[in-house]
C-alpha cells in the first residue's frame, strides 16, 4: 500500500496511524478508509429508464440509429445479446446484425 500526500497542504511526509493517515508538516488527519474506497468504485452504467447494465445483459433499442460509414439502420426494438460494458463515451460493446458495434447506453433498455 502507498501512502498519499497531504490531501491539505500537499506534503509527501505522511504516515499512518492505525485508521488514519498523519501529515507531519502540517499535522491534518484523514481516514485510510476513504483512500481505500475511492480505489474500489466501479463504474455504473445505466440504460434510458436508469436501470443498471452488466456485461451479459440482452438490451434492445429504443430509438433507430444510422451506422456511421454505411448505410445500415438498426431499427427500433432490435435485440442485442450479451454485451459488455467498457470505458469511453460509447459504453457497449455488443454485437448486432450489421457487425461488432459500441452503442451508447443512452439508446437502449434492458429486456
Amino acid at each position: 500500500m502507498t501512502i498519499p500526500p497531504c490531501p491539505q497542504c500537499g506534503q509527501p511526509n505522511t504516515y499512518p496511524d492505525g485508521d488514519l493517515f498523519i501529515c507531519a508538516d502540517c499535522g491534518y488527519e484523514w481516514p485510510a478508509q476513504a483512500e481505500a474506497d475511492s480505489a474500489e468504485t466501479e463504474r455504473v452504467v445505466k440504460d434510458a429508464n436508469g436501470t443498471a447494465l452488466t456485461d451479459g445483459d440482452t438490451v434492445t433499442l429504443i430509438k433507430d440509429l444510422k451506422v456511421k460509414g454505411s448505410s445500415i439502420t438498426l431499427k427500433v426494438g432490435s435485440k442485442i445479446k450479451n454485451i459488455r460494458i467498457v470505458d469511453g463515451d460509447h459504453e457497449l460493446d455488443c454485437k448486432t446484425e450489421a457487425g461488432p458495434m459500441m452503442l451508447k447506453a443512452c439508446f437502449v433498455k434492458k429486456a
